[in-house]
């Protein structure tokens, strides 16, 4: 079945199809029809970069366990500031285990590296060499790891790098495949064992064949002139049946200006000789589904809509999961009025064809940075005795979404609800937008926006002057647009709330054998910008590029594009009260659902609440609920445990350089904590786990903003 739920016209209110509401909660063992997985963790290994291919970052392994949690030694430390400079908290690789060997990558460079599971010793690595394209590339540090794939009998491991080209590296030496793709005419690059994919990503773009037709000629060190866009990638290929998936990234949307760019088509090859497949139109073209959403032929200029988090698979069902961004220019979208598919989208393809099985817009015509930014995942439910492969996608508002990943069906259903529609001249907003109506929110916040419940209290004193400020702003719920700079409104701002903020640096994980699903959150309540008109003048941005020969590539005005009309100015905000913010807190929140159902079993705060609230004069001598510390939850499950622990590096926290830093044991079932042991630094990203000749190894991704162990994994074991 083909969901078309989020074609424009779809009327106010409509609710979408629905497999009905389990009444049965399975919080403790799993039926043996709940057991199975998706492969990928078998025998002890780590396949994917979440375990399995469908990204639940959980593993059965049981070595280590609630009984010997505490006896965890430390067994080596890999530093990846020892491959080059500028690691620090943008290193987001969780290393893959398989065949006895780790894989990661690190620094700027994507830098392939194996390592020895047992000790930490370096094996091989593999750089690709320096091209201006790569320095070009608006995302260098942050690949988030490899592919594994075995081809005819080898283990090959597969990587795309920030100038975007496809390598195949033989898994036990790292060098280029033999005989597989084809030959890039640059210094350095070796014949064999690489693809260009710019010259299959472009060939059949409008854009590109004009410029071509105009005398344009391609350079694959300089790659796609800027006038017409730029393209590289974050998240790894995945491999699934004999196809390598190519993922593309861009600039993010937030920091564009002009309206042009290259559509983030998704491309399969074949995985034995890196011939090219197929593609995967991400902007619809005249005849495809969805064309029609993108009106005033705004298709034939709008481009990005990039799958910056990793894919997913179910290789029984021969079908690869994707999930996508905003087009070009975030904040504006007078120039590509429509819901924009297949933007803001879980997508569903054929493996074999690239053909779309089915999608799912989470979000319509995206103008607030919501992309979706975690894989979706993958496990099956039971919901009212009906078996179900399910898809999860959570999202940075703060919504979860559930579907047959087969058919595409909504698990329960899916509403369209108005929203506050914008007032800046010339600007397209989606008249609604889709909430599940289950499982809830993991904020109930994001549904309401915030109104009195969700207002400080601490003190009767508190709340009346919250009020009082709040009083003077407009207040939303998720989808609240930018006003223009001079509104004239009676009111001094819009106000919107997020529930979850931005899970990239903490996805969600989930539990194949017992259907619980874990996912980390905070609260956030913002006045946005207020925009301002641009006259059409072109934005530089020296953070776009690197000086190459004294010139910024990607800075350099040209001819024949076109800057937005309109583009945030400054302002906005919302004030405080003598530091405090207007809502109640949730700073560092981690909730566990049980996926069977649809309901929260358990909710509860990681770390203590913030100093500067505890120690604020308004809140003296009063007792808090504890709102959660700084940064946030990462976990994953490991047989009857929740391993977790705190991202202190994430986002600039700023956090006591002797805080405590420990890697807890929790109990799945209820988040109480069984045991810890210490960490040589914050933990960042991931972790995973894997048996190694006959020992379980437990890997943490860490970094420090104090500077120490930037961009390095650190291995337990027991003595």
């Amino acid at each position: 079945m083909e969901l078309t739920s989020t074609e424009a016209g779809r009327p106010r209110g409509t609710v979408l199809h629905c497999l009905g509401l389990a009444v049965a909660v399975f919080v403790g063992t799993a039926t043996p029809a709940l057991a199975q997985r998706l492969p990928g963790t078998e025998n002890g290994e780590w396949r994917y970069l979440g375990g399995d291919a469908g990204h639940t970052r959980s593993s059965p392994l049981t070595q280590i366990n609630a009984d010997n949690f505490a006896d965890l030694q430390q067994a080596w430390i890999w530093r990846g500031d020892n491959f080059g400079p500028n690691v620090d908290y943008f290193s987001r690789s969780t290393p893959i285990y398989v065949d006895g060997i780790l894989y990661t990558v690190a620094t700027p460079r994507r830098q392939v590296v194996a390592i020895d599971p047992a000790t930490g010793e370096t094996l091989w690595t593999f750089r690709e060499p320096e091209t201006v394209r790569h320095q070009r590339s608006p995302r260098q540090a942050y690949g988030k790891g490899v592919a594994y794939a075995e081809v005819d009998g080898r283990g090959v491991i597969f990587i795309t790098t920030p100038a975007f080209f496809l390598w195949a590296l033989d898994a036990k030496t790292g060098l280029p495949l033999e005989n597989w793709g084809a030959p890039v005419a640059l210094d350095g690059f070796s014949r064999s064992g690489v693809v260009d994919l710019i010259p299959d990503l472009v060939g059949d773009w409008g854009r590109w064949r004009d410029y071509q037709a105009g005398g344009g000629t391609y350079d694959p060190d300089y790659g796609i002139p800027r006038e017409l866009g730029m393209v590289t990638s974050s998240a790894p290929p995945i491999v699934v049946n004999g196809v390598v998936v190519a993922l593309v990234g861009h600039e993010p949307a937030y920091g564009q200006t002009r309206i042009e760019n290259v559509p983030g088509d998704i491309m399969g090859f074949d995985a034995r000789t890196g011939s090219f497949l197929w593609k995967f139109h991400i902007i619809p073209r005249p005849g495809e589904f969805g064309h029609e959403t993108w009106e005033n032929d705004a298709w034939t200029y709008s481009g990005n809509m990039a799958s910056w988090a990793p894919a997913s698979a179910d290789p029984a069902l021969g079908l690869v999961y994707l999930v996508t961004n905003a087009s070009t220019i975030q904040s504006y979208a007078g120039h590509r009025p429509g819901h924009n598919l297949f933007g803001g989208s879980v997508i569903a393809l054929d493996v074999r064809t690239g053909e779309r099985r089915w999608h799912f817009q989470i979000h319509h015509s995206d103008q607030w940075n919501y992309d979706l930014p975690t894989p979706p995942m993958l496990m099956d439910l039971t919901v009212d005795g009906r078996r179900i492969p399910a898809l999860i996608q959570n999202t940075k508002q703060g919504l979860i979404f559930a579907f047959n990943r087969e058919t595409g069906e909504p698990i329960w259903p899916i509403v369209e609800r108005p929203v506050m529609q914008t007032q800046v001249p010339g600007n397209y907003t989606a008249p609604t937008q889709p909430y599940p109506t289950r499982p809830e929110p993991v904020d109930p916040i994001v549904l309401s926006g915030l109104t009195e419940e969700f207002v400080i209290d601490y003190t009767p004193e508190l709340k009346q002057q919250a009020l009082e400020i709040l009083s003077r702003y407009r207040v939303g719920g998720l989808y609240v647009p930018p006003l223009p700079i001079n509104h004239g409104n009676d009111y001094v701002n819009n106000v919107g709330c997020q529930g979850a903020g931005n899970v990239i640096p903490h996805p969600p994980v989930a539990d194949p054998t017992t259907g619980m699903m874990y996912a980390s959150h905070s609260r956030n309540c913002s006045a946005p910008g207020f925009m301002e008109p641009t006259g059409g003048v072109d934005v530089d941005d020296p953070n776009y590029a690197t000086p190459v020969d004294g010139a910024l590539p990607n800075t350099t005005p040209t001819t024949g594009t076109t800057v937005a009309a309109w583009l945030p100015g400054g302002g906005g905000g919302l004030p405080t009260i003598d530091g405090l913010r207007l809502w109640k807190p949730m700073d560092n929140q981690l909730s566990a659902y049980q996926m069977n159902t649809g309901e929260r079993i358990w909710s509860l705060p990681v770390g203590e609440t913030l100093e500067r609230i505890r120690n604020n004069p308004r809140l003296a001598g009063l007792t808090i609920p504890n709102s959660g510390g700084a940064g946030w939850s990462i976990q994953m499950v490991m047989g009857d445990l929740l391993v977790q622990t705190r991202a202190l590096s994430q986002g600039g926290a700023l956090v006591p350089p002797d805080a405590p830093l420990e890697l807890h044991a929790r109990d799945k079932r209820t988040g109480e904590i069984l045991a810890s042991v210490p960490l040589p630094a914050p933990g960042q990203y991931g972790m995973m786990t894997y048996m190694h000749e006959g020992k379980q190894y437990i890997v943490v991704q860490i970094g420090s903003i104090h500077g120490d162990f930037p961009g390095s994994l650190v291995a337990l074991t027991l003595p």
